[in-house]
């Protein structure tokens, strides 16, 4: 029996995981959900989903829920997410709170020894080394569910990772792949959330038009995989169906290919290592038959050639890098700034950063607000 807690089941990965977690009936009980603030679709979940706990992030929306389900437990703050992720009768938890909130949540339950599956890229972008350093001392196992890295992990199920030569990663390419440097300085927000392929947050969403986001994906590969940065490549797919591969010593490449469906990497996650049915049509390879890849411009992708230096240099550099990207998004969407301007604010905050190589939560939780801080003078 699997035990599940969801941190942030109201957002696209979470709200995903309950359907899939529906669809899988017995074997999987649900424990609890959490949320940032969006109790109105939180109390939709309670009713339809029946956890025994729910955790709601900013404490006035968690009493305003505790007003409206008087008899459900409703915790708040980071310790009602901690609470959620390391009770005693949970042994899995769906990580998949966006930005550093979910940080001391997963943590925590790994050091419980509880399997973590894990769709929030800030927490190894911010702390990979001490996470994967937890993951191994408390014997605890990480499940990603992001579809690249998902990808990898069952490209390697039975493999030694000592002949993993390259990892490459896909990308879409997002709505501005082949738009020229006088077409970027003209994007709106508007434009940039309307990706082709994927429904995701608007977050997500604009660092996959920027291309920061398949930055942040490939740090998290190195730690996830301890492959260095310079065995792991990206590869623009715009289909959109091959979700990475692994090219092994002797040259094999071996992919995992399917349609872009979220569902199915959330599934793996929380049947691994088994396969069960899943809520997903059969492949129709006529339909989709034409796979193409290019390398992707890293002069006009200024994001996405940061987040790859950022992740060379180590240290604290990746979180700052990650807290400020974050800010500057939030700017964008508002139209503060331009999209390019995205990366070109975000090269002079880099640097001004002074990189530590201490790994404690403490130091990386300070850098995130410097950089916060610093990133919101606009």
């Amino acid at each position: 029996m699997k035990v599940i807690s969801v941190l942030g089941s109201t957002g696209s990965v979470g709200r995903h995981a309950l359907e899939v977690i529906e669809h899988l009936g017995g074997g999987h009980l649900l424990y609890g959900l959490s949320a940032h603030s969006n109790i109105d679709l939180l109390e939709e979940q309670v009713k339809r989903y029946h956890p025994q706990v729910v955790a709601v992030y900013d404490g006035k929306k968690a009493r305003e829920l505790r007003s409206r389900l008087p008899h459900l437990t409703v915790l708040e703050g980071v310790e009602g997410l901690i609470a959620i992720a390391v009770e005693g009768r949970v042994n899995l938890v769906i990580s998949s709170m966006s930005g550093t909130k979910g940080m001391l949540p997963t943590l925590r339950a790994i050091e419980e020894g509880k399997e973590v599956a894990l769709a929030n890229k800030e927490i190894l972008v911010m702390a990979g080394e001490l996470i994967m350093n937890a993951v191994r001392k408390h014997h605890s196992r990480l499940i990603p569910i992001d579809s690249e890295h998902s990808a990898i992990f069952q490209c390697l199920v039975g493999e030694d990772r000592r002949s993993i030569k390259r990892l490459f990663l896909t990308a879409s390419g997002g709505p501005f792949f082949r738009y020229s440097s006088e077409e970027l300085a003209e994007v709106t927000p508007d434009q940039a959330l309307r990706h082709g392929v994927w429904k995701m947050g608007k977050k997500v969403t604009i660092d996959s038009s920027t291309l920061m986001n398949k930055g942040l994906e490939v740090i998290e590969a190195h730690h996830l995989f301890g492959v260095s940065f310079d065995h792991i490549e990206i590869l623009i797919h715009p289909q959109s169906l091959v979700h990475s591969f692994v090219e092994f010593n002797d040259g094999a490449l071996i992919a995992q290919v399917g349609m872009p469906d979220m569902r199915l990497p959330i599934q793996y996650a929380l049947t691994y290592p088994l396969r069960q049915k899943s809520l997903l049509p059969d492949f129709d390879f006529s339909q989709h038959s034409l796979f193409e890849f290019f390398s992707p411009d890293l002069s006009t992708f200024l994001c996405l050639k940061l987040a790859l230096e950022a992740g060379r240099i180590g240290g604290t550099m990746p979180c700052f890098m990650s807290a400020a990207n974050e800010v500057l998004v939030s700017h964008f969407l508002e139209g503060r700034i331009g999209w390019l301007e995205i990366g070109k604010r975000l090269e002079k905050l880099m640097s001004l950063h002074q990189t530590s190589y201490a790994q404690d939560v403490e130091i990386l939780l300070a850098v995130d607000a410097e950089a916060r801080k610093l990133a919101s003078v606009v």
